[in-house]
């Protein structure tokens, strides 16, 4: 399946910025699930060209700017072909061993409450399927909820209050995952709803290492491992650390954030346009 998405995440300052700096993770890469065909990062219409690979494989950049702003617009979009690996990654080029992925953060440290919802887990049909109960136990406890919650409400919150969103699933699965002595984090990225539908949200979900097959996708949001509708950009150790925009600005009064993505299955004409448009512009490289 071919993905073309649009990002745009707009920042207005009620009083002009002095100085602006943003960590971008905003650039897919290739993975066993994916080819990023074409993709494109602007801010302000000026192509961001500073993307480098991080520790954990990825790619990201860092964008200063020193003048004064009334606003920022960040364009992410391109065409990405999707595979379905039934969830499974593989162990993944990163310079980061799955060990790092046991490490509590605290939107991610486990309450009692659910190590012991991860203690209660079936355990004579082997890991993978302790993992896939998981995922069903979390979307059974917390109930999907919009507008209880926070990005800043960690995973013991939303596991006591019984509902949030995305990030709460996968921040739950991941304290629980971790609990169990399996390394896991919190992935960023898109995915294509209904048939071809627009998405205005960004989504998020979990990974979870296993030594036999590496890493595997899990979205308690819908109780499926990710699949070819699912578009891969940015982990972390939670969904702070995989945030597709993170920043600072120097100024007084107010930041007012709008975000819109639109997500579709590209058909043939699209795919002739993106081409078109690749040649037409200078694509953001990401070097070694």
């Amino acid at each position: 399946m071919k993905l073309l998405v649009r990002h745009q995440t707009t920042y207005r300052y009620s009083a002009s910025a002095g100085r602006v700096a943003m960590r971008l993770k905003l650039m897919p890469v290739d993975t066993p699930a994916q080819t990023v065909d074409n993709w494109q990062v602007s801010i302000n219409d000026e192509p961001v060209l500073s993307f480098r690979p991080n520790a954990y494989g990825e790619s990201e950049a860092i964008w200063i700017r020193h003048d004064r702003m009334d606003d920022a617009t960040i364009v992410a979009e391109g065409l990405v072909e999707t595979r379905d690996t039934h969830g499974i990654l593989g162990p993944l080029s990163s310079k980061v061993p799955p060990p790092y992925f046991l490490r509590d953060t605290h939107l991610t440290r486990p309450s009692e409450a659910i190590s012991e919802l991860a203690r209660g887990l079936p355990v004579g049909e082997g890991p993978l399927a302790r993992l896939h109960a998981l995922s069903a136990a979390v979307a059974d406890a917390v109930q999907y909820r919009s507008g209880v919650t926070l990005s800043t409400t960690t995973a013991a919150e939303a596991f006591a209050l019984g509902a949030g969103v995305c990030q709460d699933h996968a921040q739950v699965f991941i304290a629980a995952a971790r609990s169990l002595g399996v390394p896991a984090r919190y992935v960023s990225g898109y995915l294509l709803a209904g048939d071809g539908d627009l998405l205005h949200e960004t989504h998020g979900w979990a990974e979870a290492y296993l030594p036999d097959l590496g890493w595997i996708g899990f979205d308690p949001s819908n109780r499926v491992c990710a699949t070819d509708r699912y578009l891969r950009v940015a982990s972390g150790l939670d969904a702070d650390d995989a945030a597709p925009i993170r920043g600072s600005v120097t100024l007084t009064g107010d930041i007012m954030v709008e975000a819109d993505v639109r997500i579709s299955v590209a058909d043939e004409g699209v795919e002739q346009r993106q081409l078109q448009r690749q040649q037409q512009q200078i694509r953001p490289q990401v070097q070694d």
